[in-house]
């Protein structure tokens, strides 16, 4: 059985993240199925970081985004791309840290508590595979050491993955 490691309330975000990304490794290892690593993760990255309420990942299908493994509530299952955060992400192949998502322009309001969102796009050969996609009811939950802590994490589930 696999325990998320978590790190008290004097620990950094730097410091988080290298520990979620050494147990992401951990639970990656010798394993290459894209829907058990990417469901390994989302419940990685739900119960390991603070002030979550969804945590998961989109895929690229038929020239939209459709709903994967996830941690949270039932989610929107088709997103296309350049709408919402998770949209936007994928079609402009970059992290989107949006402090407020009600002051986004045309957010997509799967779970109404969502205050705050960061989505990381899953690329590999300069392809949009997908989008990695983190909520939270709190303003402004997220900044650059998110963003630059789950990119890693998305780089190692590409690297351990056949996708």
């Amino acid at each position: 059985m696999f325990a998320v490691a978590t790190p008290d309330a004097s620990t950094t975000k730097p410091e988080l993240y290298a520990c979620l990304l050494a147990q992401a490794r951990a639970l990656l290892q010798g394993e290459r199925d894209a829907t058990a690593n990417a469901a390994n993760v989302a419940a990685l990255l739900f119960h390991g970081l603070p002030g979550l309420n969804w945590a998961g990942f989109y895929w690229m299908k038929d020239g939209g985004l459709v709903l994967g493994p996830f941690q949270g509530k039932p989610a929107c299952v088709r997103i296309a791309l350049g709408r919402g955060v998770c949209g936007t992400a994928a079609a402009d192949r970059r992290t989107v840290v949006v402090p407020d998502v009600h002051a986004f322009p045309g957010h997509i309001a799967c779970d109404g508590a969502s205050a705050s969102e960061v989505v990381v796009p899953v690329t590999k050969a300069g392809r949009v595979l997908g989008v990695l996609d983190l909520d939270s009811p709190r303003l402004a939950r997220f900044d650059e050491d998110d963003a630059k802590g789950l990119e890693a994490v998305v780089t190692a589930f590409v690297e351990a993955t056949d996708i």
